[in-house]
């Protein structure tokens, strides 16, 4: 038996390991391992794992979430899926053996990849909450205000004067990222009024795989619960560019495209909100990142440079970094304009 360890948040301490078992008969099948909470100090406080199921970051989530017949119901015919999964259960925590799903990764899709998964998410959302014993509640407001980042650095006028901000990022960044923040807690409160579906809250291109026939898996349950329709899509776009897996020069097409898709798949599936609420719950949550650009600039003077645990080019990063920043104060101007 060989096993192949896998790319994950080394971060949580909810995950033990990810890894690809490959058996003698030549299959092969996932093994994850959850960690009970409390059993180990979490490497940094922000990832601190829970005990409670409505806590965004509850160890046994994405178990019981296998295991819920009443959540692979609500996908059939959406064009979404769950991986098949064995639950075992041991006294310092659960271990998944997942099935090795087929297909294209997220990371690798193309412009109509993106397009049949933000469909299928409009189509599984029309559906609206589904309130199992684990899933999650107030998700946006606990994870965003809980990270690392120092905000104050967006007033440092020196953090500004690095090379490799100064030089990559676009002018207006520094006065609309302050907005921004100026509305931290009404872009919250927006999202929070917006009509309610089922969300997967980790929507984003590591935790995708389509399969030979189109249908597409979504992996890692984590965080999943309560959200507002489009909320999932307002984290899976700049998510992609974040970690350099979509150019950000084309972010405004790829949201153009998803965007037009999932409103379809919501009307299809029978959802009779208004566009502007989906077009709210999407770009007011760009409030989710209102940490990341402080941190980002602090680490500017950092000597390696990193995304999604790969090493990257300092420029090539923070230049993409700073088109998709800007991209979400474009979006923080709308949710004002929207709302005002």
């Amino acid at each position: 038996m060989r096993r192949e360890t896998l790319r994950f948040n080394l971060d949580n301490p909810t995950t033990v390991v990810v890894e690809r078992v490959h058996d003698d008969a030549g299959g092969t099948r996932v093994r994850k391992e959850l960690r009970r909470a409390g059993t180990t100090p979490p490497a940094v406080a922000h990832w601190s794992a829970s005990t409670d199921p409505r806590r965004w970051n509850y160890w046994h989530r994405e178990a019981e979430v296998y295991g819920d017949p009443g959540l692979r119901a609500s996908l059939a015919g959406t064009g979404l899926s769950l991986p098949a999964a064995e639950v075992v259960e041991h006294a310092d925590g659960t271990t998944l053996w997942l099935e090795d799903v087929p297909g294209v990764l997220g990371v690798d899709f193309t412009l109509a990849d993106h397009v049949a998964l933000a469909a299928a998410l409009g189509r599984w959302q029309a559906g609206g909450p589904h309130d199992a014993p684990w899933a999650s509640r107030g998700f946006l407001r606990d994870y965003s205000t809980s990270r690392p980042g120092d905000v104050g650095l967006v007033d440092d006028d020196a953090a500004w004067e690095h090379p490799l901000v100064r030089d990559t990022w676009p002018a207006g960044l520094r006065e609309g990222w302050a907005r921004l923040l100026a509305h931290r807690e009404d872009l919250l409160g927006v999202v929070e009024g917006q009509p309610r579906t089922l969300c997967h809250l980790d929507a984003w291109v590591s935790n995708v795989i389509r399969r030979p026939d189109g249908e597409l898996c979504l992996l890692d349950w984590t965080f999943a619960g309560d959200g507002a329709v489009g909320e999932d899509l307002g984290n899976y776009l700049p998510d992609a560019v974040l970690d350099l897996f979509w150019p950000a020069e084309r972010l405004p097409e790829l949201e153009a495209a998803c965007f037009a898709a999932h409103l379809d798949g919501l009307r299809r599936a029978g959802w009779s909100g208004s566009e502007r609420d989906v077009r709210l719950g999407m770009v007011a949550s760009c409030v989710k990142y209102a940490w990341l650009l402080p941190l980002v600039l602090g680490r500017a003077g950092d000597g390696d440079h990193h995304a999604y645990h790969r090493s990257a080019d300092a420029e090539r990063l923070y230049r993409q970094r700073g088109l998709v920043f800007a991209h979400l104060v474009g979006w923080c101007d709308e949710a004002l304009r929207l709302v005002g």
